[in-house]
């Protein structure tokens, strides 16, 4: 069984596959790029021979000589051609298997179509310009024979160092990445700074918030209004079985039904519909506009105006004599006022409005600070995506960079 080479870092497994390797990809290397720099001679070559086709051209265009003319123009558009397309060959600076193979697909794309104007061109050039033609020619067969020896270097011998080759590169991949996750998480701790005293000071505000409103005023605020609440409850279930004669007693005052209902008690009649509590609190002691409009309302119970089913009648009829006769409602008036006058004068005293004013700059502060927070973790969010994903490149990068070296070496590695 093979035993794995374990590494505490990835510069150390670079050391390490340097060292091993070395005496078979420098030899390689210096060869690349000994053919790499023989190719750029022979297209460098091709490229002042060109510019000797068309200068030669150019003078025998400006001589006007009819015999040669059009072959002239020929060739020197010809001449711009190879130029041009020589100026599009990208010399790689960097040696690797990459680079070099892509250089020779150029090279080969350039030599065949180069190869085709020749065949097509060259013959109706001919019989002029023939030392030219020869000599480029010439030159241009050197740069095939450069080609070809880089080509079969590539396809056969530099192949083999590929894979070893990219383990290197993904070896400079990995501590690249490995730097950015450093960088990135420097930038996480310095966000995260920031994020917490917000949260600490959001904290801070909000139970300055809760003691107010647990304060004196506020939390006698909250108790009144929990009465208040429960007497409006209690209110709309006295007048509960109401409802439905208020609604049709409306309807008839409304069309000139008759009934004798005033404008003034019409009013009331609304305001008891929608806001019975308020209805209730602002009558005088003992409800008489409740009362007035009630009596009215059983004269028209009576006189069979309403047209309510016997029931609902009978219901309200109950409800009418618990209020206009036994008086049920006088307790209820009284508790009502007494809440609404209390809540009244907590409202109104100078303490509670200090304390709302406070209760709105700190509710103001806590706003802003939790845009802040929302900002700030929105930025936290987007680092942290970007930690993991380079975690997990990394994670890849390791994986890939063992397999590499195990085809190319046959020596198993384990990279933390």
């Amino acid at each position: 069984m093979t035993e794995t080479i374990q590494f505490t870092s990835s510069g150390e497994v670079k050391h390490w596959l340097e060292n091993q390797t070395s005496s078979i990809l420098t030899p390689v290397h210096t060869q690349a790029k000994k053919l790499r720099d023989d190719m750029n001679m022979a297209i460098q070559g091709v490229g002042d021979v060109s510019k000797m086709l068309l200068d030669n051209s150019t003078r025998e265009i400006e001589r006007r000589n009819m015999r040669i003319y059009n072959r002239a123009r020929a060739l020197n558009k010809l001449a711009h051609l190879f130029l041009d397309r020589l100026k599009k060959l990208n010399l790689p600076e960097e040696i690797s298997y990459d680079t070099v193979s892509r250089y020779a697909q150029e090279t080969q794309k350039v030599l065949m179509v180069t190869e085709i104007d020749i065949k097509n061109w060259f013959p109706r050039i001919s019989p002029f310009f023939i030392m030219d033609r020869r000599k480029f020619l010439t030159v241009y067969e050197r740069a095939k024979q450069a080609y070809a020896i880089l080509n079969d270097f590539v396809t056969k011998e530099y192949i083999k160092t590929k894979t070893l080759e990219e383990a290197f590169q993904l070896l400079n991949e990995l501590q690249n990445v490995q730097k950015q996750l450093e960088t990135i998480g420097e930038e996480k701790e310095k966000i995260k700074n920031e994020r917490i005293p917000i949260e600490k000071e959001i904290t801070e505000l909000e139970q300055k918030i809760g003691e107010l409103k647990n304060s004196g005023p506020i939390d006698k605020l909250n108790l009144v209004n929990a009465e208040i609440d429960a007497l409006s409850n209690e209110l709309k279930h006295s007048l509960r079985y109401l409802q439905k004669p208020f609604i049709k007693m409306q309807a008839l005052a409304t069309s000139g039904g008759g009934g004798g209902i005033t404008p003034d008690e019409l009013s009331k009649v609304n305001q008891y519909l929608e806001k019975p509590l308020d209805a209730f609190t602002t009558e005088e002691n003992g409800y008489p506009m409740l009362k007035q409009i009630l009596q009215k309302l059983e004269n028209l119970m009576a006189e069979d105006k309403l047209k309510l089913k016997q029931d609902k009648a009978r219901k309200a009829e109950q409800s009418l004599n618990e209020i206009l006769r036994k008086d049920s409602l006088a307790k209820l008036q009284i508790r009502c006022v007494e809440m609404a006058t209390t809540k009244e004068q907590l409202l109104a005293s100078s303490k509670m409005d200090e304390i709302k004013r406070s209760l709105s700059v700190f509710q103001e502060q806590v706003d802003q600070l939790k845009a802040r927070k929302t900002s700030i973790e929105t930025h936290e969010a987007v680092k942290e995506n970007a930690y993991n994903e380079a975690l997990e490149k990394i994670s890849n990068l390791k994986r890939s960079i063992e397999r590499n070296i195990y085809s190319s070496i046959e020596i198993k590695v384990q990279i933390p």
